[in-house]
């Protein structure tokens, strides 16, 4: 059975990447996006977080991306700089097998690696079992919901809010 490497993004694996985000932007509830981004959107997203020194991962098994994750600033003000937003999508057939956690375990430690102290999820749709418990499982606390606040499939959607300190968190004074 092949392994699962999880590994920094290329340029060669954007057109994966779009695809796998097409369809959680087409079929799920994860993103509230309603329209799939280009290759080129998509190519411009992971540069700009690139640009920043924030990771931005593959899981691959065979040359085939399994899901991607990243994370960017949680607010672009200076004073958010040790807090960063993450984000993970996997490919619909490899939901359920595990890539969610060892993306989500990867992408903590190469955050902390570049000093970020605080991991945020904004998960889109509290229905998002998926999300939500790899979150849970990988330490994150719930810490609020946003009530019916965005409306996507015909429905009112709620945001979970979830957070995990990582590294020193706030027990030291960052350099």
């Amino acid at each position: 059975m092949p392994s699962i490497t999880i590994r920094p993004s290329q340029d060669d694996d954007v057109a994966q990447i779009t695809a796998i985000y097409a369809h959680h932007v087409l079929n799920g509830t994860g993103t509230f996006e309603t329209e799939p981004p280009s290759p080129t959107d998509m190519a411009a997203r992971r540069a700009d977080v690139l640009s920043k020194n924030l990771p931005y991962l593959v899981a691959e098994e065979d040359g085939k991306v399994l899901g991607f994750a990243y994370c960017n600033w949680f607010k672009p003000r200076p004073a958010y700089r040790f807090s960063a937003e993450d984000s993970i999508y996997i490919a619909d057939s490899a939901r359920g097998k595990g890539v969610g956690a060892q993306l989500l375990a990867a992408l903590e430690k190469a955050a902390e690696a570049v000093n970020v102290r605080k991991l945020i999820a904004v998960i889109g749709d509290s229905a998002n079992v998926g999300s939500v418990g790899v979150h849970r499982k990988q330490g994150f606390s719930q810490v609020g919901v946003i009530k019916d606040c965005g409306w996507k499939f015909g429905e009112w959607r709620d945001i979970v809010l979830m957070e995990k300190v990582i590294g020193a968190g706030s027990s030291e004074r960052p350099e």
